[in-house]
């Protein structure tokens, strides 16, 4: 009785492996979806997550092709942005850009509560100013340039160095040593970033300061308001 019912088994197996088309035959549901609804679903996803829709791409070759890659317009298309994604520091002294990170930073996503690390080696000779829709305003060691950069697609876009402000101080603060200057330049500063046409815009704006500095992306030197900002303080 069990070898009958073992051949029978068998028997059953193999009717039913040959009513199965060969799996080169098939069509996943994937590869054929039409271009304007695969592009339709696509912004929806990414309406939602950049990291989701990054995933989306990654199912099948077909949604792959048949969707735009952010890498390369990271920064300078808005919808490719990160949003709701925020770095973390690890705590006990490990800032990103710490050996033992040996290049991973962290970021959380302020919906979902997701974690994810990231390789940026780009923190060895770098610091961070700023975070704005998830792109991280950067200041490198070497020459001041700032650049804005999306921990994702690692697209960077350069703007002017920070050092073309140390001329622009008002009053007394001309006549003071460098290093005080770029306190005032850099301490307690907020950021905003725009893109436009290919061009990527950023205002700083400084505390201490109490001024507005712009450049763009095409420029060689930030450029100051003649107006002042009135500093905001919380009670």
């Amino acid at each position: 009785m069990t070898s009958c019912t073992t051949k029978r088994q068998r028997s059953a197996v193999a009717t039913s492996d040959a009513a199965m088309p060969a799996a080169s035959s098939l069509s996943p549901w994937a590869s054929i979806l039409p271009g304007d609804l695969l592009r339709l679903i696509a912004g929806l996803v990414l309406e939602g997550d950049f990291l989701d829709y990054v995933r989306f791409r990654a199912v099948c070759n077909g949604w792959r092709s048949g969707t735009l890659c952010p890498r390369g317009r990271g920064v300078t298309d808005l919808r490719f942005h990160p949003r709701r994604w925020m770095m973390l520091t690890e705590g006990h002294g490990l800032y990103p850009g710490y050996g033992k990170l040996d290049g991973y930073v962290r970021f959380f996503n302020l919906y979902t509560g997701t974690f994810v690390r990231v390789k940026l080696p780009l923190f060895r000779n770098h610091c961070a100013l700023d975070s704005v829709d998830g792109l991280l305003l950067l200041q490198r060691d070497e020459d001041t340039v700032i650049c804005v950069l999306h921990p994702f697609t690692g697209d960077i876009v350069e703007l002017p160095p920070l050092s073309t402000l140390l001329t622009q101080l008002d009053g007394d603060r001309n006549e003071e040593p460098e290093c005080e200057k770029w306190f005032f330049i850099r301490y307690n500063i907020c950021a905003s970033v725009s893109c436009n046409a290919g061009i990527t815009s950023v205002m700083l704006a400084s505390h201490y300061q109490s001024r507005v500095a712009f450049a763009t992306s095409q420029d060689r030197h930030w450029t100051v308001t003649s107006w002042k900002i009135t500093p905001c303080r919380i009670r």
